[in-house]
């Protein structure tokens, strides 16, 4: 079986692709056609699908292990119509299963959580790339404290996956300020966060690995991450590519700020 790729992307501010926001038509149909077509990115269909969220922190590492998910509409102030969407992808207990003897062999306490519902980390971004919710498919917390350097070896320790068939997604933003979103003079924190961030992710792996464990140091990293749940999803799937250069897959703009999105494998 070929070995699984591995993605970062961005997913939005809640429902931005299905109800109206009043975000600019241009920056809708990028993103948007961006993530309609990451179905196609791995060569043969994957068996699962992980994502790691930034909508979840946990003390210790909890993964769904439900067989029917429900959707966890984690969002607020939106259209009502905005909480009657519907994706329902079967769990993956069996995957959940294998999570937590990865983790644990690389001395990772974790939880399972048979009630926690599909958060729209997770939802928004896969209800465009897979619409037909075929795919099993379960979550991954972060763990509260938010260290880079053990979300990296968190990536290690899920790394044999690749090879199991399961397609692992960071689901984050590499720009995430809410203050600032509303600031139209705010953007070139972001253009200079983004130029760094991509030659960090594309760097040799020693040196990336490095750089992300030290982003707090990159120009303007905290005018874009006052705090750095939507960047942490990059370490881990960083972790999980091991030797595999990391590429800008995408790069575009929401609500006037520079996002990427990076593939890896």
């Amino acid at each position: 079986m070929e070995r699984m790729p591995l993605v970062y992307l961005p997913h939005g501010g809640g429902p931005w692709p299905f109800v109206e926001l009043g975000l600019p038509r241009r920056e809708i149909e990028d993103l948007a056609g961006y993530l309609r077509g990451l179905g196609a990115l791995p060569k043969s269909e994957p068996k699962a699908v992980l994502v790691i969220s930034a909508h979840w922190e946990k003390s210790t590492l909890s993964v769904m292990t439900g067989e029917r998910p429900p959707l966890y509409f984690d969002y607020y102030g939106f259209p009502p119509e905005s909480y009657e969407l519907r994706w329902p992808a079967p769990g993956a207990p069996e995957l959940a299963s294998r999570v937590g003897e990865l983790l644990g062999a690389a001395g990772w306490d974790v939880n399972g959580d048979p009630d926690r519902g599909y958060d729209h980390g997770l939802f928004i971004p896969l209800m465009l790339t897979y619409p037909e919710a075929h795919l099993p498919t379960t979550q991954l917390s972060l763990r509260k404290g938010l260290d880079p350097a053990e979300h990296l070896a968190i990536g290690r320790a899920l790394a044999p996956l690749r090879n199991e068939g399961i397609f692992i997604i960071g689901s984050g933003m590499s720009y995430h300020n809410m203050r600032a979103f509303a600031d139209p003079h705010a953007g070139e924190d972001g253009e200079i966060f983004d130029a760094w961030l991509r030659k960090a992710v594309v760097a040799p792996p020693r040196e990336r690995d490095e750089a992300l464990r030290r982003w707090e140091e990159a120009p303007s990293a905290r005018a874009v991450h006052p705090r750095e749940e939507h960047l942490l999803p990059l370490m881990v799937i960083a972790g999980a590519a091991g030797e595999d250069r990391g590429t800008l897959a995408w790069s575009g703009t929401y609500m006037g700020k520079r996002i990427s999105a990076f593939h890896f494998g």
